[in-house]
């Protein structure tokens, strides 16, 4: 690890001149040499970088947002040119490009912060092992082996032995109580970073290998944590389980403010969009207009969820806007169902008495009304039989048979008795 960290050495400087500027401040509300000042130091230093780096988180979501969308199509190649790994590497490099899609750019926010923590971690080191570093003089460097976090030094580990924990001025019961409480917040914050995304910024619908190999991360991230964890000196954990409790905070904002389409994050943030129209009449917040304008954008692509919503809205007797609003209209219902017109309704079918009853009624209006004379009566008896269609003279079916003839019809004579 020492190492590894030696790698990162360029960047101690400015880390141990940032820790400095702090610990002046915090210096002269809680003490120079107190475990507070120190401690606050190292976590304003984290909170500093994550800011710096909340471009690359923003980014980071588009590209975790993005692969999730793509899976489908993902899998789709997958299966396709299961046999031609080449041609299926050259497929997905082409999908990438035509979306705007780069993997990589999911691990942005640990590439960029791990030189930042290395750094801290070989200033602590440094500590430990009594040597100036940085701007970290004589003065400052003891001044930070007598600080404590809760009886531990901020440079003391787990697996130190009891001669170097006493050292440093502490007991090794106090530095393993510490750190073996700041390690398991440290892996259970992580653990819980992962589950929310899992199960509330997930479209629930996709199920790729990209689901399982999340879910399988979600496990083995707290476990990896757990074990460097003691190894760790206490300051690298305040550093870790602070960036962690910050993970956690902005990605939960992320997920209640712009949740993946699909997921059960959307549904609620939905559900909390309806009652909110429907409290006030309109759509609040530049955020929401944004999300209705996407929703409307969509047309008939719109996903369950967001039907759901467009439908809550007609039943308030509102229609989405293009621009995000929501005006009252009679057409709600349409736009509900995609713009399609509502089904012609069939007549209800009589019954079989009714249509009879009706017939003769019809009937007997239509007598009275055009009264017939006897032949014409008898005509229209004749017209009303129903009429057969003409068969052969020789069937003998369609008039009486002569006398002394049988009945019914008769077979031909041959040719020869004719």
């Amino acid at each position: 690890m020492d190492t590894i960290a030696s790698l990162f050495s360029f960047i101690t400087t400015p880390v141990s001149w940032v820790i400095v500027q702090f610990h002046k401040l915090y210096g002269a509300l809680f003490g120079d040499d107190t475990g507070w000042a120190w401690g606050l130091s190292i976590v304003s230093l984290v909170v500093l970088i994550r800011i710096c780096l909340i471009p690359l988180f923003v980014k980071q979501i588009k590209s975790t947002r993005n692969m999730q969308v793509l899976q489908p199509k993902m899998k789709a190649i997958q299966e396709r040119y299961k046999n031609d790994k080449q041609r299926q590497s050259e497929e997905m490099m082409k999908l990438y490009k035509e979306t705007g899609t780069n993997p990589l750019s999911s691990c942005l926010p640990i590439l960029a912060q791990s030189p930042f923590f290395f750094a801290l971690y070989h200033v602590l080191s440094a500590i430990a092992s009594g040597k100036t570093i940085g701007v970290i003089d004589q003065p400052l460097l003891d001044s930070a082996r007598q600080a404590h976090i809760f009886g531990a030094p901020l440079a003391a580990k787990f697996m130190d032995s009891e001669e170097k924990v006493s050292a440093l001025g502490a007991s090794l019961t106090d530095v393993r109580v510490v750190t073996a409480i700041m390690i398991v917040m440290m892996s259970a914050s992580q653990f819980f970073t992962q589950r929310q995304l899992m199960t509330k910024n997930v479209d629930l619908t996709v199920k790729t290998p990209y689901m399982q190999q999340q879910k399988m991360l979600m496990y083995i991230f707290p476990v990896i944590f757990a074990v460097m964890g003691i190894n760790f000196p206490v300051g690298v954990l305040v550093y870790w389980l602070t960036t962690n409790v910050w993970t956690m905070g902005q990605q939960m904002y992320v997920i209640n403010q712009n949740p993946t389409p699909g997921s059960k994050a959307q549904d609620q943030y939905l559900g909390r969009l309806l009652k909110s129209v429907t409290a006030h009449g309109e759509v609040r917040g530049r955020t929401r207009r944004n999300t209705v304008k996407r929703i409307v954008a969509k047309g008939t692509d719109r996903n369950d969820i967001e039907r759901k919503f467009i439908t809550g809205l007609s039943k308030l007797g509102l229609a989405a806007q293009e621009d995000g609003t929501v005006a009252k209209s009679e057409a709600a219902v349409l736009e509900a169902e995609g713009g399609t017109a509502p089904k012609r309704q069939q007549p209800k079918r009589q019954t079989k008495a009714k249509r009879h009853t009706t017939a003769a009624h019809q009937g007997g209006v239509k007598d009275s009304a055009e009264p017939k004379t006897s032949l014409e009566k008898q005509d229209a008896t004749q017209d009303d039989k129903p009429r057969t269609a003409a068969k052969p003279a020789a069937s003998g079916s369609s008039r009486q048979a002569k006398s002394g003839q049988r009945k019914g019809p008769q077979r031909p004579k041959h040719p020869s008795k004719k």
